[in-house]
């Protein structure tokens, strides 16, 4: 949208930026991580709306190629209040919030460590999209809770060994699997480092000389 000032012929254009249409509803994560040791593998899921319980929405998930309601079926997820308490058990589960219409969130994967021995370990890294331009810290915990320090892989490339991987100023290009191994032959699942760009509706450039 282009105005013009008539003595000078100058103006200003509002660029709109058509974004595509996401729900803006998200999945919540209580822990936000993708990775559990199996046996004691718990995480709270919620469906929120800037921060406030959205009403109408049901957390869901696919196993064994079906689709589950959160507390409609055995075994998936104990309603509490207006969180789904999930037991993780599987190696692999998908979650999404959905309404009656079926808008759906961004889904969320988890993997589960089912190496039974103190070998194993896990990387610690967010189970939801990370904002470009933000930090992430990525760690290698054993299943005692302690830290250990490791080698981290990035899409198949070690990266050094050290305590921690410190990801700053994330950008589109720093998305990709991510995983960690330890000196005494622990390795853990590879998991998938999404990233968002930061919400942007409308931009702004000023022209001068703009003849109408």
């Amino acid at each position: 949208i282009c105005g013009r000032h008539e003595a000078g012929h100058s103006g200003v254009c509002v660029l709109l930026l058509s974004a595509p249409t996401v729900s803006a509803v998200s999945l919540s994560v209580s822990p936000n991580l993708q990775q559990f040791f199996s046996g004691s593998s718990s995480v709270d899921l919620s469906c929120v709306d800037d921060g406030q319980t959205a009403d109408g929405w049901t957390v869901k998930r696919t196993r064994g190629g079906l689709t589950e309601d959160c507390g409609a079926v055995p075994g998936f997820g104990r309603l509490l209040g207006s969180y789904c308490v999930v037991d993780l058990s599987a190696p692999n589960e998908t979650f999404w919030c959905e309404d009656s219409s079926g808008q759906q969130s961004d889904r969320v994967s988890f993997s589960v460590q089912s190496d039974p021995t103190d070998k194993g370990v896990i990387l610690e890294i967010p189970a939801l999209p990370v904002r470009t331009g933000s930090d992430v810290i990525l760690r290698c915990r054993q299943r005692n809770g302690a830290t250990v320090a490791a080698y981290f892989f990035i899409k198949g490339s070690s990266v050094g060994h050290k305590p921690e991987h410190i990801i700053t100023n994330i950008t589109q290009a720093d998305e990709g699997l991510y995983s960690c191994s330890t000196n005494q032959g622990g390795k853990s699942p590879q998991s998938s480092l999404r990233v968002r760009g930061q919400n942007t509706d409308i931009t702004s450039c000023l022209k001068a000389d703009v003849t109408l």
